[in-house]
């Protein structure tokens, strides 16, 4: 889709898709306005909680990892970094729902009593934020120079790594391939709307990928997308894993969701399969988002942030 990793193209959306998509109504308003609301009192208590935690972090041995990844694969990668350094990791998980942006509300929130050493994000346009709040602290990684262009901020504030494709998933019990969308663009058109499930999209990979289609599309052919799929009576969920479930379950026909989320549930699911969107001559391609990995500012334990750093992109 366009410059997978063009991170000014990406921003040129990043403050806006959240008011766009209240006034389409692509969420419930009431709903999202306590959801945000909730999300803002849990950063003020986490900020005033840390006020009493003054030095209990900092530790040559130890390293505090804020993280929006699922912490199904997180931990895994949490406990081979202590076996192979003996560093311990200290880690805070998002909640689905809320993916990414409670963490950031947090950090944003511990700005000036930070907690955290490092934030490990599954995408990228939540990472740009902290940027622009003064959060991060631009380092240098001694295999920086390995990533590929576009995976690593000119300023040392963030590095990219990995990567998972927004797909559709879908139950060959409910429908066949044929009959599914081929691009997103269709997904909003298909007959099968009002069975189709995406996750709220101002939180996660899932506000990305909005983002990215006002940036893309531009504002217009954005709107009527995310306007048409509000008036359609789709189903919109508390986040990716539970728009898998409800395929898996039958809740739902198809959904939009990331590749990690999907391949996991085929593995238990032999009647799920995914679609690779707008893969055809003059399509815009199938949207890969990296994680992100960056040095919280005036983090406790700065030598361990980096050597965590070099680690998590090696």
């Amino acid at each position: 889709m366009a410059s997978k990793y063009d991170t000014s193209y990406l921003c040129k959306a990043t403050h806006t898709i959240s008011a766009k998509a209240f006034k389409l109504g692509v969420f419930e308003m009431e709903r999202c306005h306590k959801l945000l609301e909730k999300l803002l009192i849990s950063a003020i208590i986490a900020a005033v909680i840390s006020l009493n935690m003054t030095g209990c972090s900092k530790s040559g041995n130890v390293v505090v990892i804020y993280t929006s990844v699922d912490q199904i694969y997180s931990e895994k990668i949490f406990r081979a970094y202590e076996r192979e350094t003996g560093v311990k990791v200290k880690a805070v998980y998002d909640t689905e729902a809320t993916k990414t942006v409670g963490l950031v509300n947090r950090l944003i929130a511990e700005k000036n009593k930070p907690q955290a050493d490092v934030f490990w994000n599954g995408e990228i346009i939540q990472t740009i934020v902290l940027k622009k709040e003064g959060v991060l602290e631009s380092v240098s990684p001694a295999n920086a120079n390995a990533l590929p262009p576009g995976f690593k901020d000119e300023d040392g504030m963030w590095f990219g790594f990995g990567g998972r494709a927004r797909v559709i998933i879908y139950n060959r019990q409910l429908i066949s391939k044929e009959d599914c969308p081929k691009t997103i663009e269709d997904f909003a058109k298909s007959p099968y709307i009002k069975n189709s499930a995406i996750a709220y999209p101002i939180f996660g990979t899932t506000a990305t990928h909005a983002a990215v289609h006002y940036a893309y599309w531009g504002e217009e052919t954005a709107s009527k997308f995310y306007g048409d799929m509000s008036n359609s009576g789709i189903m919109v969920l508390d986040g990716n894993s539970v728009v898998k479930d409800y395929v898996s379950s039958k809740k739902a026909f198809l959904g939009l969701t990331d590749t990690d989320d999907a391949l996991l549930e085929m593995d238990k699911n032999k009647d799920l399969d995914i679609i690779f969107p707008d893969q055809g001559e003059n399509g815009m391609g199938t949207l890969v988002i990296p994680n992100t990995v960056a040095k919280i500012k005036n983090g406790p334990n700065p030598e361990q942030a980096l050597k965590f750093i070099e680690f998590i992109i090696s």
